[in-house]
């Protein structure tokens, strides 16, 4: 996700329901005029529900599902958050957590996994992106909410839960124990190939953007000076603070656009500018992405795609063109809402139709990746979601179903040979050719 921080939420971590109550009242004044008889409606079957029910119902569960009804209606990802789910976010984008390190969905009753963050239990565990979640503990989950998915996949730090799980291309299930864990936020890290630099940024939580200048600053040190390139892995990364992503991409980037957003009103326009000023000038880049990197990860990307400062590599993007704002109800509270569309420099809406790579690699050395690609969930799975205003047709985004008949080696075959990422591989010796072709086309004098 990208989500955006209203100016309230920025300036006091807690707020309280007085600072906002004047809006609130016009807007009541507003519904009163407008939609009194839809409003009079709904009281009159909260009432009916309350004389007629089988059983006694609470006030708090009619109310709030009438508020999560009300959002749903909206796109997938406005959400009402309460004391426990606004806190999750908080520290799920400032701090730590506990919990498996999952981004799931639900697809017609089914637990669905978008993608395990990088190096959380459930990724060591083995779970992949597009496995389903069919049962938890030997309890059937199909049929229930996300919510309640969810709850039970919470616990106690150094705990286990067995998870069942369904793979496109395997014959049947089988299980798989995650032990929960308290999930530190360590959204960048970096490891030296060579001369070459490999920056994984798992996620946009607090301070990425000041991660990744201490990473390139980490790969210099190794390789004795400048890389002969850089890898930006942002492969099954969900996203995260907006804010984060700008600073990001503006570490490579000298002058331009970076991303900007438009809303239903002036005040939820805005453009971000990068600043003068490329740390890893004259270094060429290639950014890594799949299915699973969404929203802030695509800003990113398409930011240096668009201004030609890295080669795009992998599979086509989740697609979530959308921003979201934080709107603070009461102290423990919030409105998570979609307030805007984000647009890439060239003027793109990365809305379902995801980032584009230049170079379409597909991860070979995965035996499952090929099924697993086929059923991959993107923003344009999703009930409800938000239309791409250029009105994309459904053959734009079956592209990288295609088989490339450039890539035709087997797991085994890459398995014996050693290269186990197959796509990480490819993205490494493309960097090292870069830069051998532009040696070799150097005068003679040029190269001494």
């Amino acid at each position: 996700m990208a989500i955006r921080f209203a100016p309230l939420l920025r300036s006091a971590a807690l707020v309280t329901a007085l600072a906002l109550l004047p809006a609130t009242t016009a807007g009541l004044a507003a519904v009163d005029a407008r939609g009194a008889p839809e409003f009079g409606k709904l009281m009159a079957i909260y009432q009916r529900i309350q004389a007629n029910y089988v059983d006694q119902v609470d006030n708090d569960k009619l109310l709030r599902g009438a508020i999560d009804g009300m959002l749903a209606s909206l796109d997938p990802h406005s959400a009402y958050l309460d004391a426990t789910a606004f806190e999750s976010l908080r520290t799920q984008t400032e701090g730590s957590y506990g919990g498996l390190g999952l981004s799931v969905t639900m697809e017609d009753g089914v637990v669905k996994v978008i993608a395990p963050t990088r190096g959380t239990p459930a990724d060591k565990a083995g779970v992949k992106a597009g496995d389903y979640i069919t049962h938890i503990d030997g309890k059937l989950i199909y049929g229930g909410t996300l919510d309640e998915a969810v709850e039970k996949m919470r616990g106690a730090p150094g705990t286990a839960i067995a998870l069942t799980i369904y793979r496109p291309g395997r014959d049947d299930p089988f299980d798989v124990s995650v032990t929960r864990a308290i999930i530190d936020l360590q959204p960048v890290s970096y490891t030296v190939d060579g001369k070459i630099g490999v920056i994984t940024v798992s996620s946009f939580s607090a301070n990425v953007g000041r991660e990744v200048e201490k990473a390139l600053a980490g790969i210099r040190k190794d390789v004795g000076g400048a890389p002969q390139g850089i890898v930006i892995d942002m492969r099954s990364n969900p996203g995260g603070l907006l804010d984060e992503a700008v600073a990001m991409s503006d570490l490579f980037l000298d002058s331009g656009q970076i991303v900007s957003q438009r809303g239903r009103f002036a005040r939820d326009n805005e453009s971000y500018m990068a600043r003068s000023g490329d740390i890893a000038r004259g270094v060429p880049i290639v950014v890594l992405i799949d299915a699973g990197t969404a929203s802030a990860s695509e800003i990113v990307a398409g930011a240096l795609q668009d201004h030609h400062r890295a080669i795009v590599m992998g599979e086509r993007s989740f697609g979530k063109g959308s921003v979201q704002t934080l709107l603070p109800l009461t102290r423990d509270s919030a409105l998570k809402l979609t307030t805007a569309r984000y647009f890439t420099p060239s003027g793109r809406s990365v809305q379902e139709g995801g980032i584009e790579p230049d170079i379409a690699v597909p991860q070979i050395s995965d035996p499952d990746a090929r099924a697993r690609a086929e059923r991959a969930i993107r923003e344009s799975d999703l009930r409800g979601h938000l239309i791409n205003e250029l009105d994309m047709d459904d053959r734009e985004l079956e592209y990288d179903k295609a088989d490339n008949p450039r890539f035709q080696i087997s797991p085994e075959e890459l398995e014996k040979r050693g290269i186990k990422d197959f796509q990480l591989h490819y993205a490494i010796d493309t960097l090292r050719n870069t830069r051998l072709s532009q040696t070799a086309s150097k005068p003679a004098a040029a190269r001494r």
